[in-house]
């Protein structure tokens, strides 16, 4: 395992593909994320936002003959439990899981079970009072004491969705990567979740991935543009969330408006 010491950076890669079969699924991905920065990674759904996710976390690796780079933290090598402990990593998928596997875990249990990477609580988890009022003060935080003892089956997808980000919490991360937080949210749910993510990224380093606009929030510093499975563009947000750049990667004719921090596209 390989460290090159510098804390600074969270991602730092350099001419990355990773190919499944015969297909190229990421080509040439070029990117550095300071821990002073707060990103968004805007794109397509098929433009390779997901398989760009599967690298953060470590799930696929480079498969290609190009020399590359992909270190995280400064470490090209990391086991994937203990790289949870120092990159919160929130998609859909985790919510799914627990919404068809845990349905009779309480919030509390969704919170604790980050101890353990699990999908709940079991009776051989044990938890010390350290832990469990980390777990308390990580959902006040949250904004979600008040559900502690409400169950998976019983909570609306906003809800959850905050007890997942907490799931996240319990470790301290020293990073936090989110794929499309607002999806199949109401716009109350919506801007509950925004502000996690505000309040989120006054502590640390807040990377989102989303194909929405309406997600990125004031506090996000930097963008990077994926198309055609590789990053189109990079840089500081005002140089590359253009109604140029976005009427070509998402090869429709964009007008932007840009008020009081966000976002929006003209009627």
């Amino acid at each position: 395992m390989k460290t090159n010491g510098n804390k600074d950076i969270i991602i730092d890669f350099e001419n990355i593909y990773v190919n499944y079969g015969m297909t190229t699924v990421l080509k040439n991905i070029n990117l550095k994320i300071k821990n002073d920065e707060n990103w968004v990674i805007l794109g397509a759904n098929g433009s390779g936002k997901s398989t760009l996710m599967k690298l953060f976390s470590h799930d696929i690796y480079p498969n290609t003959k190009y020399s590359f780079k992909k270190e995280i933290f400064g470490k090209d090598r990391w086991d994937i439990f203990e790289l949870k402990k120092y990159l919160g990593i929130i998609t859909n998928d985790l919510q799914t899981k627990f919404e068809n596997n845990a349905k009779s875990e309480t919030a509390i249990d969704v919170v604790l079970s980050g101890y353990y990477s699990s999908l709940g609580v079991y009776r051989h988890h044990n938890f010390s009072d350290e832990e469990m009022q980390n777990a308390l003060h990580t959902m006040d935080f949250l904004n979600i004491t008040d559900i502690k003892d409400k169950k998976v089956c019983e909570m609306s997808t906003g809800q959850l969705r905050r007890s997942i980000i907490g799931r996240s919490l319990i470790h301290n991360p020293k990073a936090f990567i989110l794929d499309e937080p607002t999806t199949g949210l109401d716009i109350k749910a919506q801007r509950n979740v925004i502000n996690v993510l505000q309040k989120l990224s006054n502590k640390l380093p807040v990377i989102l991935v989303t194909h929405c606009l309406d997600e990125i929030f004031p506090q996000i510093t930097h963008a990077a543009l994926m198309y055609k499975n590789t990053i189109y563009k990079q840089g500081k947000k005002e140089d590359i969330i253009t109604s140029k750049n976005l009427s070509e990667i998402f090869d429709t004719d964009i007008q932007l408006e840009f008020n009081n921090g966000k976002y929006s596209i003209k009627n």
